[in-house]
């Protein structure tokens, strides 16, 4: 079932349906999924087992140090296999063997937490009268904090815990809505709390509350993997010979990333005896309950008000789906299969960005840096990064990750990244780097003009470099190019440009500005498909993928990038 078709029953179905909110849904709200915990522990296991400084080992999206890490849990032989139904438990038990040292870092990972659109968008259902039961494996307090906003009070919202189990049971007998039930976690993480027989039965009756429940309502399960054995029997229960879920069960999982095969089995199950039971794909938690909300015609002014306050202004979208055989736009970008996730950093006593540039100006030294407050962040060589900033009283010498998250704005690491790759690329491939202003530019070398590397560009220009006539300036075929993280990935944007020699106080002349006009009048459509074409030929040299270092040096950190010379293309369309 689509996001649409839910839509479109949704309104005849709201009163009747709860809502099931795990990990995921809280996800914007900046606490960490259970797939991202996971790896966290993964990664504290990995570390203080061999000794490896965790600064090293930041960015966990990497799939090079994610596949370094398994590799060592993997050989231990200790733990359960990846996405196995204890993994969770059996990684938690084993990085906080301690339970108050467990309670304290779900205490950390809790007070990170800011409400969420989401959330508030499931309060103002409530406020409506369209949710009444929420159920969440979740221990934050993102749904208490966005009822209390919307009601002006905490009195409106129950909310039952594993310290209250019988007001889970009191309050659906006797419909006090809304009613909010926290699980928190217990179905899954037992084994971490050493639970007593009491608590064990508080368990029981929360999950026999659930059962119950969905023997009378509908389901809505959001940001749930369907991980925890005894969830899912407590929902295979309530499926009772297909009398159970009369409003209907609804799975929401991400494109792409289908729940654990038994909630997918759940759904067969539930459908086979006779329940309107389906699958439905939707980017996030914000973006479906903002679709929901869609279909809502009597929010008021000031609930309004309190959604503007926190709506997402800013999500990827997910790419169409390709269907048939040729594209229709072809874009001036080309992945970036692999690029440097470590740097060398120092800590030593020197000013700013300013004194950094001026110390690496002076040494003559062939190396990049930056500075963060953390230290200078560095490529090249160590003799020549330690010779650069010797007079500075080096105290700290590392290495720092650069994580994928500070690429997506204008870090000092995406400055790092971006100079590294214009400087290999110009290296590897006798380009000219220049700037202007905030630019990168590369263009051919004049005095290089022969070339093996500008071959596929000659062949689609001619002449690669030449003089402005009546203006004897000199000009050349160039791109300006940058590097952008979009749908977690890295991009080289390029686009092919014109350089122009600059001299201090020279002002552009009507023939410069005629000729750039002469120039580009002629470069749309098949032209500037061969252009872009043969620019990637020359940035891949001419090869499918290419590998290309800053430095070409085994003594420091070096820079060293892998690029695909396919480009990027707006969508697929057929020609049928």
């Amino acid at each position: 079932m689509t996001a649409s078709d839910f839509l479109k029953i949704y309104n005849s179905r709201s009163h009747s349906l709860m809502w099931f909110l795990g990990a995921g849904a809280s996800a914007s709200s900046g606490i960490p999924t259970a797939g991202d915990m996971i790896w966290n522990f993964k990664r504290t296991i990995y570390c203080a087992e061999q000794k490896v400084p965790i600064r090293a080992c930041e960015d966990l999206s990497n799939p090079l140090l994610q596949r370094r890490i398994q590799e060592y849990i993997d050989s231990t032989g200790r733990f359960p296999k990846p996405n196995s139904e204890t993994e969770y438990a059996e990684l938690f038990l084993n990085a906080c063997p301690d339970e108050a040292d467990r309670r304290r870092f779900i205490d950390r990972m809790v007070s990170k937490a800011t409400t969420s659109f989401g959330h508030l968008a499931l309060a103002v259902l409530a406020a409506l009268e369209k949710t009444r039961i929420i159920w969440t494996t979740n221990f934050d307090r993102n749904i208490e904090d966005a009822a209390a906003k919307i009601f002006q009070t905490t009195a409106k919202l129950t909310v039952a815990t594993l310290d209250s189990p019988k007001l889970a049971t009191e309050t659906l007998i006797e419909d006090r809505w809304p009613v909010l039930v926290k699980l928190h976690g217990d179905f899954q993480s037992r084994k971490l709390k050493n639970t007593s027989d009491e608590l064990i039965k508080q368990d029981e009756e929360m999950r026999l509350s659930l059962t119950e429940a969905s023997k009378r309502f509908g389901l809505i399960v959001l940001g749930y993997s369907g991980r925890d054995d005894s969830i899912m029997d407590a929902l295979e229960s309530a499926l009772h010979n297909g009398k159970g879920f009369p409003g209907g069960l609804f799975w929401v999982c991400r494109p792409g990333s289908p729940p654990y095969q038994r909630a997918v089995k759940l759904i067969e199950k539930a459908q086979s005896v006779g329940v309107f039971a389906h699958l439905i794909e939707s980017p996030g938690f914000d973006e479906f309950m903002a679709d929901v909300l869609l279909m809502e015609q009597e929010i008021s002014p000031k609930l309004a008000q309190h959604l503007d306050s926190a709506l997402p202004r800013v999500s990827d979208a997910e790419p169409p789906p390709r269907e048939g055989d040729w594209p229709v736009v072809r874009l001036n970008a080309l992945p970036i299969i692999s690029y440097p996730t470590l740097c060398r950093r120092l800590a030593c006593k020197i000013g700013g960005q300013k004194e950094v540039r001026e110390a690496v100006r002076t040494s003559g030294t062939d190396i990049l840096a930056v500075r963060r407050r953390s230290g200078v962040l560095a490529f090249g060589s160590d003799s020549d990064v330690r010779s650069t900033f010797s007079n500075y009283q080096i105290t700290e010498w590392d290495l720092h990750p650069i994580e994928s998250d500070r690429l997506y704005f204008d870090s000092m690491e995406s400055s790092l990244i971006n100079e590294a790759f214009v400087k290999a690329l110009a290296t590897n491939r006798s380009l000219v780097s220049c700037r202007r202003g905030n630019i990168n530019v590369l263009a051919i070398n004049y005095r290089d003009t022969t070339n093996r590397h500008y071959d596929p560009l000659r062949q689609v220009c001619g002449s690669l470099t030449g003089k402005i006539p009546k203006a004897g300036i000199a000009w050349a075929e160039a791109i300006t190019i940058r590097l952008e993280l979009r749908q977690q990935a890295l991009w080289l944007l390029f686009e092919p440009t014109t350089w122009v020699e600059s001299l201090p106080g020279r002002r552009v002349s009507d023939n410069e500005k005629e000729f750039h006009r002469q120039r580009s009048a002629s470069r749309y459509n098949k032209n500037w498909n061969q252009l872009l074409a043969a620019w990637s030929a020359l940035i891949t040299g001419n090869n499918q993928t290419a590998r290309i270092a800053a430095f070409n040096t085994g003594a420091g950190v070096d820079a060293v990038f892998e690029i695909s010379g396919n480009t990027a293309f707006s969508r697929h369309r057929s020609r049928k």
